[in-house]
């Protein structure tokens, strides 16, 4: 039997030990509490005894190189409302329903949920408006300022700077949506600031609030390297070419080729940001619109990419100035013919004469003699098939065919820009590089982040925070190379294809380019070329370079010489005089400046039109629709510099048909073989493809003979072969000069 005492302290101890663990526990319990959910019920806690208002930060604003405004931010006001403090909602929503131009009874189911602690009545309101509903002094309403982004210059670079919507969750202010804007977007935007105010369970304002205010902390600003003339000069060019020939885009680039700073990047069709297509139908129709082209798009370079191909060539001493080719139209490679884009090719040239013809038989002989390896590592270096790294959010990298699945007809067609797809921007900065003294600079957009600093005298003042710098990527050719190259393109523009960007007084260099679209299975889609010119200028020292291309426009002839060369010259010409390049007048230039007026040679036979342009110093191109002139631009009288090419539009006339052949009906699916005899062999192309049939050549000169005859019935598209020998001496044949 156990005593008292015992047992006694065994229970005291059991007691104790008890009171102990639950002191323990709660100790552990309300440290957890303090320490592990103490910040988020304090959050929970002031959620309730606490109401706050966003307030908005400024928006950075961005401007050009010389700090005109493209995009700034106003100020507009909102209007929320607490549902706990507003005493009477439908007597609320019938005042302030007609002001704001809202629906009544919907503005009262806001009004009346009073389990929202904070809804919004309409946002960016403009401050008149806002007054009124002000001045009714309705308890339960704020007022707060929201940023509304503007873009004064309207479509004006719109690709570049993109736009900005508001965020679905107020409190965040706008997001950048493509371009700039969407780029920038982390320093643009800045940080939201509150107004914090005490309210009591049921979200009433305590009748001793003191109001807390934290500062919004303001976006800074962004300085670009666009220059706002030169972007207006480009687009004003761009709506030029579409207002004439109706193309399905345009793309155009102006750059510093010594820095990698874009002067203007402009496309068609365009958009205001200030009003963006959001409701296009659908995401991606929409990006048709409002993505920026030039740096997304991955198109044929067509023979502007021939720049390349000449600057590796040169580099790797395959060809010199003095080399010769001679180029009957055509170049055989694995079994495969492969036409010159001039019938019955360019004869006997040097490699500078090839340049300035585009010769394609001579760039496929360049690309072979530099071989698959050397080929793609210039391609490489240049910077195709990868990003150039611009500040452009989903930029395209080109499409190049594997290296190890290229055969020597592939090699061939991306010598003279086939069988490869560039983007825009790629190709303006692998130029660039070509006449730069071999520099491959990285292009960017963007120079500078200012941010906006209040002195002690109130007054705002910007200080730089951070600057871009040009960006060498690597050195890719020689100065020596450069050099060449920069001469060997300004004869492509005194001499060669190139003649309508020629500017008096200025020495200008460029490239020429027509590259043809292809469809399913390989096949050429007629009518849908991509039509380009890329020129910069002073040759000798490059200050600026253009890249001017336009995609289908609906023309009879669509060589880059008319269709992009003359602008490329208006946009050079203006921003030259605009950064202070003052022109210089020799005595060749002032020879090179006389003027003649355009004769008359509408109605005429091709040929006879030909040497009377000719003889008025005036160079000419004409459609292959037939072989009298029905129009020609310029029009007749026309002043105009002595050199300038003149675009004919012909018809189909009784040249090349007899008498006899006037008055047969060929039976249906047939056509009767036309007489080319005595013609040359671009004439004898053009009689032929008018009347729907192929041109076989054999020989060179003037058409001696023909199978089958002329008058004979054969199927469309039937391949005639004709006979070419030389001409006597003095006679001429009725090609013209320059070519693409």
């Amino acid at each position: 039997m156990a005593l008292p005492g015992v047992t006694n302290r065994k229970r005291l101890v059991a007691l104790l030990l008890g009171f102990t663990l639950i002191f323990f526990a709660l100790t552990i319990r309300v440290g957890y509490i303090q320490l592990v959910w103490g910040v988020d019920l304090q959050k929970k806690a002031a959620d309730q005894w606490t109401r706050d208002l966003d307030v908005f930060p400024r928006r950075g604003v961005i401007k050009d190189r010389n700090g005109k405004v493209l995009a700034q931010s106003a100020t507009s006001e909102s209007i929320a409302a607490r549902p706990s403090q507003i005493s009477d909602p439908q007597k609320v929503a019938s005042l302030i329903a007609p002001i704001l131009g809202l629906d009544e009874q919907e503005l009262y189911k806001k009004l009346s949920n009073t389990s929202s602690t904070y809804v919004w009545i309409k946002r960016q309101v403009d401050r008149e408006t806002a007054n009124k509903i002000r001045a009714l002094n309705i308890k339960g309403l704020d007022f707060t300022e929201e940023p509304k982004r503007y873009y004064p210059n309207g479509s004006l670079a719109a690709h570049v700077l993109g736009f900005t919507m508001k965020y679905a969750e107020p409190g965040e202010g706008l997001k950048g949506q493509e371009g700039i804007e969407l780029y920038y977007d982390k320093y643009l935007k800045g940080f939201p600031g509150k107004i914090v105010m005490e309210t009591d369970a049921a979200g009433r304002e305590m009748p001793y609030n003191v109001d807390r205010y934290i500062p919004p902390i303001n976006g800074l600003n962004l300085v670009l390297t666009i220059d706002q003339v030169i972007q207006y000069f480009t687009e004003r060019e761009i709506n030029n070419v579409v207002a004439k020939y109706n193309p399905k885009k345009v793309y155009a680039i102006v750059m510093d080729p010594n820095t990698g700073e874009i002067l203007a990047m402009a496309n068609w069709p365009t958009f205001d940001p200030n009003d963006p297509p959001r409701d296009v139908g659908n995401f991606e129709e929409m990006q048709q619109y409002v993505k920026n082209f030039a740096c997304k798009d991955n198109i044929d370079p067509g023979s502007t990419f021939k720049i390349i191909t000449a600057a590796a060539a040169l580099e790797e001493e395959v060809v010199s100035l003095d080399s010769t080719f001679n180029c009957p139209g055509y170049k055989m490679v694995d079994g495969q013919r492969i036409n010159c884009w001039r019938a019955g090719g360019h004869g006997h040239e040097t490699f500078p004469e090839a340049v300035q013809n585009s010769c394609n038989p001579v760039f496929m002989e360049l690309a072979l003699r530099l071989g698959k390896d050397k080929f793609y590592h210039y391609l490489n270096e240049f910077g195709f098939g990868q990003p150039t790294g611009i500040d452009v959010l989903g930029e395209e990298r080109g499409i190049i065919m594997p290296k190890e699945s290229v055969k020597n007809v592939d090699l061939a067609r991306m010598g003279f820009g086939q069988a490869i797809s560039v983007t825009p921007l790629q190709l303006i900065t692998a130029v660039s590089a070509v006449i730069n003294g071999g520099n491959l600079m990285k292009p960017y957009i963007a120079k500078e982040l200012r941010e906006v600093v209040i002195d002690e005298n109130g007054q705002e003042t910007e200080r730089v925070v951070k600057t871009v710098a040009p960006q060498k990527v690597r050195q890719v050719i020689s100065p020596e190379t450069s050099k060449i190259m920069r001469e060997v393109l300004e004869s492509v523009v005194t001499d060669g294809s190139g003649r309508n960007a020629y500017i008096p007084g200025y020495r200008v260099g460029g490239k020429t380019g027509t590259a043809q679209k292809y469809g399913p299975g390989g096949k050429i889609i007629p009518n849908k070329n991509i039509s380009s010119f890329i020129g910069f200028a002073p040759a000798d020292n490059p200050r600026v370079i253009v890249l001017f291309m336009v995609d289908e426009p609906q023309a009879p002839v669509t060589f880059g010489s008319i269709i992009a060369a003359p602008y490329v010259k208006n946009i050079l010409e203006d921003t030259l005089k605009y950064l202070g390049v003052e022109p210089v007048f020799d005595e060749e230039t002032q020879k090179d400046m006389q003027q003649v007026g355009v004769p008359d040679v509408i109605g005429m036979d091709l040929e006879e039109a030909a040497q009377v342009l000719r003889e008025a110093g005036l160079e000419y191109l004409a459609d292959e629709t037939g072989t009298v002139v029905k129009d020609q631009m310029p029009k007749p009288g026309a002043k105009v510099i002595s050199g300038t090419t003149v675009l004919l539009y012909t018809e189909r006339g009784a040249e090349g048909q007899t008498d006899e052949q006037a008055g047969q009906r060929p039976a249906e699916g047939m056509v009767i073989v036309p007489d080319v005899l005595g013609k040359s062999i671009r004439e004898a192309n053009r009689i032929l493809v008018s009347e729907g049939l192929r041109l076989r050549i054999e020989g060179s000169g003037i058409a001696v003979g023909q199978d089958p005859v002329p008058g004979t019935q054969v199927e469309a598209g039937t391949e005639v072969t004709v006979r070419f020998a030389l001409p006597a001496e003095g006679q001429q044949s009725g090609a013209p000069r320059n070519g693409e």
